[in-house]
């Protein structure tokens, strides 16, 4: 049973997800919350799976939020699922730094989001390509992410991250951050998914990403994605 607890600030909304969420057999919603505060509460309190968590709450915004739950070792296993008006606005790729797990559009059809909360449960990075492009277009827009958060050592250390990668973890780098499955990256690489789950947890160990969506962030930061989706 996946625990999710939702948080956003429109009651009607929550009411929405709810009752959609309830009525799958696999999951189960545990807890509303209407600030970001109120939701790191009750992910602590209530050992949620997944939390579907709105940007901008008053008090503690949803990212603030993402922050504290990320940063908590206890709370590592819990996985989020940044909720937007617009697939890309201007906290996504902050979400992701931050520990998000991926991200949905709130206009998203019921079935995405059931599919959202059972990809994020599993693990797996939840990003649109849509999405993807809309956030290679906004690093270049900030320089190619040099400056942010974690950053401070600029294009020197994220080459040096990079280079400790072999080709063809760097070919899967490439590849996850496009937004594909493991099977999808296997088909295009004529390898098993096995064998590709196994370079992506290897990337992961090597660029200190906690998961598949910081896998995507350190492409692009580091310059290895580029416009047309190339390496």
């Amino acid at each position: 049973m996946i625990r999710v607890v939702l948080a956003d600030d429109q009651a009607l909304l929550r009411s929405a997800f709810r009752v959609l969420v309830d009525s799958e057999a696999d999951m189960e919603v545990v807890g509303e919350a209407a600030d970001g505060a109120e939701a790191v509460a009750l992910v602590r309190e209530r050992g949620a799976d997944v939390v579907l968590m709105d940007i901008r709450m008053p008090g503690t915004d949803g990212l603030a939020a993402t922050r504290e739950i990320s940063s908590d070792p206890a709370l590592s296993e819990v996985k989020i699922v940044i909720l937007t008006t617009f697939e890309v606005d201007d906290y996504v790729v902050q979400s992701l730094r931050a520990g998000a797990s991926g991200f949905l559009g709130k206009g998203a059809e019921p079935g995405e989001l059931l599919t959202a909360i059972r990809t994020a449960a599993k693990g797996e990075a939840l990003l649109s390509p849509v999405a993807t492009k809309g956030l290679i277009a906004k690093f270049l827009a900030q320089g190619g992410g040099s400056g942010g958060e974690g950053e401070e050592d600029g294009g020197a250390g994220r080459a040096a991250r990079l280079a400790s990668l072999t080709g063809r973890e760097r070919e899967v780098l490439a590849q996850v951050a496009a937004g594909l499955s493991n099977d999808e990256i296997g088909e295009r690489l004529a390898v098993s998914p096995l064998t590709v789950k196994t370079h992506v947890n290897r990337t992961m160990a090597k660029l200190g990403a906690r998961d598949r969506a910081q896998l995507v962030v350190a492409a692009y930061e580091s310059g290895l994605v580029r416009p047309s989706g190339g390496a």
